[in-house]
Order: structure tokens, then C-alpha cells, then sequence
């Protein structure tokens, strides 16, 4: 099918991953399309920051995929400036380190005899007697767990990450991380070798030598090579509709005003700031789904250590209750070149936490401090060696499937679909918890949609429950090709596919 040349104002949205792959898309058809991204940076909640040299990559993002599609672009885009790094990171709990999956053997021992038949017994009595209905997180992976290894390692973690309890957070999320996999299939691997094992987690995974800002800020001069405008501290302040169309867009851009004309919009905003800032006002109903839906948002507290090596993981896991911080990412063993003088190191603390609470609203120099405290009361970092710091903030970083989110995001996606010219896509605009190969599939679809008439349904990408990483080995190994099939896993901050057979 031949593009639509009457598309000359096409507005994209947003300068995350799913918004420049859209774009980029667009360029590649011969479309000059007009990006807004209200932040100086792109790249989205995939951007990195810097401070004093050093690079901090907000959650930690790993590029593996399934999709060829998604593979062979970034490797058009960013090509020899990928490096190939071993991953590796663990669980600390109780003042110990567990693999992270879970290894049976490792766990028990360091849980000790007891504690781990205690955790068997309770898988089997919830085999013989399961949840029979199954719709939150706690009853899907009590069902497959046992309650006993649930409380031990999912729910306090669960719950300071999400900021809900597990028995609101709703099944599919955990669907999403974990897919025939159970405590018994993990046992049963010690005495045999299933001809199809489930391999939960990727061994190696690509990352640019820069970090993940580096393959944004790449897509973004790809696409203003190709006639595209990528429109920096845009702030779309409203949204104007007629009938069913998208007229155009409203700006503020360095506090100057803007009005944009739009034959069609696509956006990565979170769909409930795209639906508050409709004009005239949606009708009632969507407005209230949108109030709605929530988000959990967390701030990264990034110190500069004075010591060459700190620990081998990249990232660390902290079930610790005794401490705030969730996840530690130590940027060195990504690439050594987010770290300009290699006699030092540098760590990013992940701090889980709502936009304008306490947490967030703390001070930086105190988060600082804060931060400095709890690695030495991990017994990670002397606070002494902790030389200098700094704080970024990233909200809206994680959708929310709590109780009232299907209804509410049925209803939105309803008045949506009443958009003639409109798509949303990415994970913010579908309110879905993506990867970034997710959310720039879904940017590469409707730009097919648009230019080529294709009817791909940007909500069903990765509805399939299927599990991110999960690969089957056949006896022998996994092959190069079998390993280049596995799905990338990336800013989840929830270890949800706790346990593996390896």
C-alpha cells in the first residue's frame, strides 16, 4: 500500500523509545514528523544523566529482544558501539546473598534445613489445596510458590516497590514476569534434565558504552538527519479536539506559546495527562477513569565511591527490611565508561516512592546522606569512601495494576478509539508495564498504521502473558541463535521470577 502524501503535520509525542521509534519510522517513509519532549534530554524513563563525567542510567536497561526488528534497528542506529556484558545480580536478605533467580540448593542452604522444609511443605499443601480463583499477585504466585516462599521473598519486597499490598496488585503483572514456572518444576531439575528446561533469566545481554541515553540521543539525530524536528523543553499544555479529530497541540517552549497543527498525533504521554489536557473537556466518565489510574514513581540517589571495584554484580536486589533503598545498580559493571576515572566507581540506590510524598519531596543533600548510611548498614560501601552524590527523579515510572485499573483503562481506551487521527503507544500511553522493546514495537506499528493502512492493535503488544525472558533449552544447551530468541527484561523492579532451575 502507497503512503498518504497529504500527511505533512504529523505530531509525535513524547521523546521516549516508543515515541523516536515512531518517529524514526515516519522518516523512513518520507514523513518529516514534529517530536515534543517536555524534558531537555530524550530517552524517557530509558534516558541516562550525567554528573561531574559520570553516567547513571535510570533503572538499569538491558537491550535484549525477541523481535529481529527491534535487534536489527539498534544495531543500525548505534552498531559498534554496543558492548556484550555478562549479567549478573543477587538478592540481599537476612545479611546474605542469594542468586538472583533463586537456585533452590543456594537458597535453602543459606535459609538452613528448617526454614527450607518448612518452604517445601507449604508448596505441596498449596498444590493439594490452591487458589481456585486467581486474580491478584499474592494468590497467583502463592499457587505456584507455596505461601511460605511467598512471604519470605515476594511480599515485603513486592509491597515496597509497588506501594500497594500484594493483594491488590493484580495477577497479570506477575503473568508477565513468570510463565510455567514453579518451585516444583525447579526442583525436580536437580535429579533430571527436562528435555525442554525453562531458562528464566538471559546470561549476556547488549548495552551501549555510553548507557541507554546514548541510543536515544542516536535515534534523535537519525531522525533531524532525515528532515524530522525533535522539539526539546516542549511542554504540550493542551490538546485540541474537534468532532473526532486532533486538531493540533497547544506548547510552552522556553515560555514562549505555540500553537501546532496535527493531521495526526501519536503520543507516548501517560494517557491520563493526555486525557486532562483534551479541550473541550472529555466527557465525564474518562475523566474520572483518568484520576484513576496510578503510577509508582522512584528516585535514584547516585554516589561517586572512591574505590576501583565494589562487587561484581550489576545490579543488586535489597529485601533487607531494615532499609528503604530497593535496588543498587552498579554502573561500572554495565560499561566501564559511565565511569570517567577508573580508580573509583559509581552506584545508583533506587528508592521507590509516589511523586510529592516524603521520600520524594526529601532534600538531595539528605538523600545523600541517606543513601551513604544505608550502604554502610548493608555492609556494602564504607561511608567513608563515599565522596560525592547526587539525585535524580523519575515519575510516572511504573503503571499500576491495582484493583480498579482494568475498568478504568476500558474506559479510556473506549473514548480513545473515538479518535479518528489519534494513536497512543509506549508505556505510559498504554499504561502498560513494557520493556522498551515493547514500547518501541509499538511505536513502529503505528507508524504502519499511519503511512502503509496497516490495523495493528497497539494494545495487545504484549497482552500474551508471556513471560520476558523465559527461553525453552532443549537437552545440550542453548544454542546462539536459541540465546538471540530471548526477550530483553529491562527496568523491572520487581523480582518476580524469583526462582530457576540452574
Amino acid at each position: 500500500m502507497k503512503q498518504q502524501p497529504s500527511l505533512s503535520n504529523v505530531i509525535v509525542i513524547g521523546g521516549g523509545p516508543a515515541g523516536l521509534t515512531a518517529a524514526l519510522a515516519l522518516t523512513d517513509h518520507g514523513l518529516r514528523p514534529i517530536v515534543l519532549e517536555r524534558s531537555q534530554q530524550v530517552g524517557g524513563i530509558a534516558r541516562t544523566e550525567s554528573y561531574k563525567g559520570f553516567r547513571f542510567d535510570m533503572g538499569g536497561h538491558r537491550f535484549f529482544s525477541k523481535s529481529g526488528e527491534v535487534r536489527d534497528l539498534w544495531h543500525r542506529i548505534l552498531g559498534e558501539h554496543f558492548l556484550r556484558r555478562p549479567r549478573m545480580s543477587r538478592i540481599f536478605y537476612r545479611r546474605k546473598f542469594f542468586h538472583y533467580p533463586l537456585r533452590p540448593l543456594d537458597a535453602l542452604a543459606k535459609l538452613g534445613i528448617v526454614e527450607g522444609f518448612l518452604i517445601v511443605l507449604s508448596y505441596l499443601r498449596w498444590q493439594v489445596f490452591p487458589y481456585r480463583d486467581v486474580d491478584t499477585f499474592e494468590q497467583w504466585v502463592t499457587n505456584r510458590f507455596g505461601r511460605r516462599l511467598f512471604l519470605t521473598f515476594f511480599k515485603s519486597y513486592t509491597e515496597k516497590v509497588w506501594g500497594i499490598p500484594c493483594t491488590e496488585l493484580k495477577a497479570e503483572w506477575a503473568a508477565q514476569r513468570i510463565k510455567n514456572l514453579t518451585l516444583g518444576s525447579a526442583l525436580l531439575s536437580w535429579l533430571f534434565k527436562p528435555r525442554n528446561a525453562i531458562t528464566s533469566l538471559i546470561e549476556q545481554f547488549d548495552y551501549p558504552e555510553l548507557g541507554p541515553g546514548m541510543m536515544w540521543e542516536a535515534f534523535r539525530r537519525e531522525i533531524e538527519s532525515h528532515g524530522g524536528v525533535v522539539k526539546l523543553g516542549c511542554d504540550v499544555v493542551e490538546i485540541a479536539v474537534e468532532s473526532d479529530r486532533v486538531v493540533g497541540v497547544h506548547v510552552q517552549t522556553n515560555g514562549k506559546a505555540e500553537f501546532i497543527p496535527a493531521e495526526h498525533v501519536i503520543s507516548s504521554m501517560p494517557v491520563t495527562e493526555f486525557i486532562k489536557k483534551i479541550t473541550p473537556p472529555v466527557p465525564e466518565a474518562a475523566a474520572r477513569a483518568a484520576s484513576q489510574l496510578k503510577y509508582r514513581d522512584f528516585l535514584t540517589v547516585c554516589l561517586i565511591v572512591d574505590k576501583a571495584e565494589l562487587f561484581a554484580d550489576n545490579w543488586i536486589y535489597i529485601h533487607e527490611p531494615e532499609v528503604i533503598v530497593g535496588r543498587i545498580q552498579n554502573f561500572k559493571n554495565w560499561s566501564p565508561m559511565m565511569v570517567p576515572d577508573q580508580s573509583k566507581s559509581s552506584l545508583g540506590l533506587e528508592y521507590f516512592c509516589n511523586e510529592g510524598d516524603d521520600l520524594w519531596n526529601t532534600s538531595d543533600a539528605e538523600l545523600v546522606e541517606l543513601g551513604k548510611r544505608e550502604l554502610a548498614q548493608i555492609g556494602l560501601v564504607e561511608a567513608r569512601l563515599v565522596e560525592d552524590g547526587c539525585v535524580f527523579r523519575v515519575p510516572k515510572s511504573y503503571p499500576v495494576y491495582d484493583s480498579d485499573y482494568r475498568e478504568c483503562l476500558a474506559t479510556i481506551k473506549t473514548f480513545l478509539e473515538g479518535l479518528k487521527n489519534f494513536q497512543t503507544v509506549g508505556r505510559n500511553g498504554l499504561h502498560r508495564y513494557n520493556n522498551q522493546d515493547h514500547a518501541m514495537l509499538t511505536g513502529l506499528y503505528a507508524a504502519r498504521n499511519l503511512v502503509l493502512g496497516e490495523t495493528n492493535d497497539l494494545w495487545n503488544v504484549n497482552v500474551d502473558q508471556d513471560y520476558h525472558e523465559e527461553v525453552s533449552e532443549p537437552r545440550g544447551g542453548t544454542s546462539e541463535q536459541q540465546v538471540a530468541q530471548q526477550k530483553q527484561h529491562d527496568s523491572a523492579p520487581t523480582p518476580a521470577d524469583l526462582v530457576t532451575a540452574s
